[in-house]
């Protein structure tokens, strides 16, 4: 029978080709939504396609709205996990730049697995009234379990991070990074289902719902907006006022795995970077700082046990006329290390000290050594740090001053808990050298920026290699230094001591959310059973 004797009705059968073409668009199409939420990270300003992304992946693992049978979990696994493969890889590849492919490929196929049960969430809950909601409800419990599980979890890429200079930035105020990030998820949710209710049904009533949830979210920024303070915003009433801080990025000899091979070279650049501050303070050219920041691992040599560190870090102390918060690898009598940022006066030596307590797994410490050991002969590089406990509060000058150390600052409780027990200015010194020339410390950049906001902070960013910064309570870099350049940043920032909503509720909004998420899928179940849908 001729193709145009086909009668009405009939329909010709699918051949193998047909068959896969759905297949292969919608796989192409998830892993296009995946490099839609890459691109919207720092350095590219494109935080505008993080809302894009989420909403392209939802169209997908919804059919692109159409009236038929929802996809099945598994379908929606697959998806989600093309996505999160199209995401993450791009986004990570510093992990590997120094140590091969390996470990970039398995941290990025590990965390797609997340953004995979996202898709499955998706397809659960998709048919539910005011879906929209709860698809980003959802987003907020898989990205709450990729930050905790396992090994502590790994923030890093959760929406919120690439939204420094968004315009939903100012909803971090009210409920920290989890609130952020369900912000874009929103908006793309309501998005995808703006555009499947456009197709469906062109009427207000089919619409209206769905552009109310896609605008919700930059409404509410719109209004925050006014409430976040300025770089300048102090009350002297409530006891706020002004300090002049400077961060030393002294540089190091050389990149790689092997940079702190000459460690008293990186002490040494750390020390005439801070005595050329000195010789500028003495001619005027700049202020002298209440406080200076050194960057992590800028001693690592162990500056409480080598009289020759404690006598350079003392005399650059004495120089600037300020305590300076001095990065050092201390060692411990057991062997361990700890990674520690310690207040050194040059008149009264070392003071308080904050030793990191989240410290990073398959980095300063390796689980299961002798497991990983037969993958890559990098295991037995992986430090023997062990983890210190604290509130992640210094005190220098009579400042109290929030210490979140490099991988610290990607995790909401390490300044919570700081700015909670009184921290008026935040310190993140950071080693960046071991990454290289990518991507990775912007987007470290751009995490410190959204704790400005999240706690009204000051933010002072100190790196060995860079980018160094000085970040004010409005997120707004206010002075960075260039990657690989010896610089000393030194600015006038407020210590505040009202804190935000967000600071106050902790992670109670995250928990809110999760439980959101919780309880829908629980109607989502039941509504399944009694009609009988088929889950699988």
């Amino acid at each position: 029978m001729r193709a145009d004797s086909v009668t009405e009705g009939e329909k010709e059968p699918a051949t193998p080709t047909r068959a896969w073409l759905p297949t292969l668009r919608d796989s192409a199409a998830a892993i296009c939504s995946g490099l839609l939420l890459f691109a919207s990270f720092p350095p590219r300003p494109l935080w505008f396609l993080a809302p894009v992304g989420v909403a392209l992946l939802v169209l997908v693992l919804t059919r692109w709205g159409g009236d038929g049978p929802p996809r099945r979990l598994r379908g929606g696994f697959g998806y989600g996990f093309l996505a999160g493969l199209g995401f993450l890889v791009p986004l990570l590849p510093w992990v590997g730049e120094y140590v091969g492919p390996m470990p970039w490929l398995a941290l990025s196929t590990a965390e797609a697995v997340f953004v995979g049960l996202f898709g499955v969430l998706v397809v659960a809950l998709a048919r539910l009234p005011l879906a929209a909601l709860w698809l980003a409800c959802a987003w907020s419990l898989t990205e709450w379990l990729r930050s905790s599980v396992p090994f502590g979890g790994f923030p890093w890429g959760r929406l919120a991070f690439g939204q420094s200079e968004g315009w939903l930035l100012s909803v971090a105020s009210v409920g920290g990074a989890p609130l952020l990030s369900f912000a874009v998820a929103l908006t793309g949710t309501g998005l995808a289902s703006l555009v499947t209710a456009l197709l469906r049904d062109r009427t207000p009533r089919a619409w209206l719902p769905a552009a109310a949830l896609t605008v919700v979210a930059p409404l509410l920024a719109a209004a925050l907006w006014p409430t976040v303070p300025g770089p300048d915003s102090t009350d002297p009433g409530a006891g706020d006022r002004t300090i002049t801080v400077a961060a030393i990025q002294g540089g190091v000899p050389r990149l790689g795995l092997e940079f702190n091979a000459q460690r008293r070279a990186v002490l040494d650049n750390h020390v005439r970077q801070t005595m050329r501050l000195a010789d500028d303070i003495d001619a005027g050219r700049q202020p002298r700082p209440d406080v200076v920041i050194w960057p992590e691992n800028a001693s690592d040599i162990d500056p409480l046990r080598n009289s020759d560190a404690a006598t350079e870090i003392g005399a650059a102390s004495r120089a600037v006329g300020a305590p300076i918060l001095v990065g050092a690898v201390l060692v411990n009598g057991d062997g361990t290390t700890t990674n520690s940022v310690i207040v050194w006066d040059g008149v009264d030596g070392p003071q308080e000290r904050h030793d990191k307590k989240i410290i990073q797994p398959f980095g300063e410490y390796l689980p299961y050594r002798g497991f990983f050991r037969h993958f890559s002969s990098y295991a037995d590089k992986a430090g023997n740090f062990v983890p210190g406990d604290g509130n992640g509060v210094v005190h220098a000058a009579g400042i109290p001053i929030a210490v979140a150390t490099c991988y610290e600052v990607a995790f909401d409780r390490a300044l919570t808990e700081a700015v909670r027990a009184g921290a008026k200015l935040i310190a993140v010194p950071t080693n960046n050298a071991t990454f290289g020339d990518t991507e990775m410390t912007y987007q470290q950049l751009a995490m410190s920026r959204v704790r400005a906001v999240e706690h009204g902070r000051s933010v002072v960013v100190a790196a060995t290699s860079g980018v160094s910064a000085i970040v004010g309570p409005d997120g707004q870099v206010q002075q960075s230094s260039s990657l690989f350049t010896p610089t000393t940043l030194v600015a006038q920032v407020p210590l505040r001591t009202s804190t935000t909503l967000a600071t106050r509720l902790g992670p109670i909004p995250e928990f809110a959310l999760c439980i959101g998420a919780g309880l829908a899928l629980v109607v989502a179940l039941v509504r399944r059973r009694r009609s009988a849908a088929p889950l699988n």
